[in-house]
């Protein structure tokens, strides 16, 4: 079962994207609400998550700042952003993003997307 990491200042979206990736096989292992949370419970897993569902816009630090310093301990790591910011794909991609989905979206859209990365 795929470990994911979900990164959003949204608390409802937590509960629903948790919903939806245990209905697709998922187990959801970490949850933070911001990118230094995320990046500080990052460093703490083991083994670390197999994705991490990264939110651009949000407190203390955005998800490009994040991502760089969640690939800068572990350069392996995918990250497949999950944001209204539509602006932010470009350096989403430049930080590392290993895919980049623009909200809302549909669960299959995630699956297939979650899929796509996990085989790279």
């Amino acid at each position: 079962m795929p470990r994911v990491m979900i990164v959003d200042d949204d608390e409802f979206l937590h509960k629903v994207m948790s919903r939806i990736l245990a209905l697709g096989g998922y187990e959801v292992v970490a949850h933070a609400y911001n990118g230094l949370e995320a990046y500080k419970m990052y460093a703490k897993l083991e083994p670390p998550p197999d994705v991490v569902l990264m939110d651009h816009r949000m407190p203390i630090m955005n998800g490009t700042q994040a991502t760089r310093e969640i690939r800068r301990i572990d350069p392996s790591a995918r990250v497949l952003f999950v944001s209204a910011d539509e602006s932010a794909e470009s350096e989403a991609y430049q930080a590392g993003a290993a895919g980049f989905l623009v909200k809302p979206l549909r669960s299959t859209e995630l699956f297939d997307a979650l899929k796509r990365v996990l085989e790279e």
